[in-house]
Order: structure tokens, then sequence, then C-alpha cells
């Protein structure tokens, strides 16, 4: 069986976003795609295991002085606005060092996106050698750029919603995650799309059209991003996972 051939049946049970997440784990470990899987862990271990460990080691201290602004007459609500604020920082410290990770890993991760499409579909953009490669990381990158101008002001309206007392930091959390989840999916889902040279908001376009799918399969990325060790390899298994879903769902579009 071709490796298109065992695609096209693996993916009648990958319907959702969460089926397409740990089919992206499956394809990680494909003869021919490891060691395009290699470079991207790398980065991501040494970057986002750095700064997660140093999260960790101040979280306490962080979430007693932010309970610390709570007028009085709303301390009985720290209890449960422990959880949700320890979740909210995890969930920010993790997307803001995953984003920079997915900057230095950019070109690495279009190239595995490449690699993978070709073995799934027998075809795909213009194969790259390490001199196309190194040619087009500015466009890359400009690319990154383009969702972090995206990205910025939409999270800076639910920081300061955050700095409301009691209103803010349990409300806040909430669409905090939902957010996450959305930027999640635009982040990974990119790389195969800009293969194509897709514009940007062609891609939200396509990822609006199938709601449910991108916030279930960012949602999980999210999730994963917070749970140490996990997140030191979600990186390549949510590329491949994307681009796993471009192949099926979007690549006839485009």
């Amino acid at each position: 069986m071709s490796s298109s051939d065992l695609h096209q049946k693996t993916s009648l049970t990958t319907k959702t976003g969460f089926g397409y997440f740990f089919y992206g784990a499956q394809l990680c470990f494909k003869p021919g795609i490891r060691r395009f899987v290699i470079l991207p862990l790398i980065t991501n271990i040494l970057l986002f295991g750095g700064s997660l460990f140093y999260l960790y080691s101040n979280l306490s201290e962080w979430l007693e002085s932010w309970l610390g602004t709570i007028p009085d007459m709303f301390s009985w609500l720290s209890y449960l606005l422990l959880p949700l604020l320890g979740i909210t920082i995890i969930a920010t410290f993790s997307y803001f060092f995953s984003t920079v990770a997915n900057w230095i890993a950019a070109p690495f991760n279009g190239l595995l996106a490449e690699k993978l499409e070709i073995q799934l579909t027998g075809s795909g953009p213009s194969e790259q050698n390490l001199f196309s490669l190194i040619k087009d990381t500015p466009r890359i990158l400009h690319r990154e750029w383009i969702k972090l101008v995206y990205y910025l002001p939409k999270a800076l309206g639910l920081f300061i919603l955050l700095l409301i007392p009691a209103l803010g930091q349990t409300l806040g959390p909430i669409l905090w995650f939902i957010f996450s989840a959305w930027m999640m999916a635009i982040q990974y889902c990119d790389y195969p799309f800009d293969n194509h040279k897709v514009t940007f908001p062609k891609m939200k376009d396509d990822l609006k059209e199938d709601k449910w799918r991108a916030y279930s399969f960012g949602g999980l990325v999210a999730v994963c991003t917070m749970i140490p060790i996990v997140n030191l390899f979600v990186m390549p298994v949510a590329v491949c996972g994307a681009t796993a879903m471009w192949v099926d769902r979007y690549k006839a579009k485009n």
C-alpha cells in the first residue's frame, strides 16, 4: 500500500481536529519524514523547555501577587480564580514562547510540511533544497510577522480585560483559551497554506468555514503546550497534523 493510499484510508477516521493532531503524531515517525522532524524538535526542546522551567519556578509567586489585587469583598473568589489564573498564565507563556520557537523554526516547519504533503499525495509545492530554503527565509519570516501583527492587538485587549478585578479574572481566562486555540490553528495550518502561496486572509477564511475542526485542533495543541514534557514534542506533531488537514480539507480549494 502506497503512502497516499494509507493516508486516504487513515483520514476516514480523522474527521475532527483532535483526530488530525493524533494522526500528526503517527506521521512524525514515517520513513523519510523523521529526519525533517529533528530540527524543529531540537529548537522546541531548547527554547521552550528552558522557558517553561523558568515559568514553573515562578508561577506560585506570580499568582499570589495577582490575587493580592482583588478587593477584600471578592476575596472569596480566590479559590475559583486561582486555577483560572494559573491556566491563563501558563497558556499565555506557552503561546508566547511557542511563537518565538516557531519564528526560529519556521523555515524547517515549512520544509517538514512540504515533504509530508509529497509523501501523502505524491505531489506538492516545488521541492526545496538548502539554497532555496535559505533564499526563501525572508518571505517565510515576513509571514510570521503577519501572524504576529494579527495576534498582538487581540492579545492586548484580552490582557487588559484580565486586569479588571473579579469580572476580567473570571471571564478572561475562558476567552483567552478560546483565542489561543484559534491562534494555534492559524500558526500550524499556515505552513502548508504558505507553501502554496495562499494568502493569510484566504487561509483565515478557509479555517473560519470549518471552525469546529480548527478550534478543536488548535485547542488540543494549546492544551498540550501546557503539559510538561509533552509540550517539547508539540511543534512537529502539530505541523504534521495540520498538513494532513490541509491535504484532506483545503488543498482542493486552493
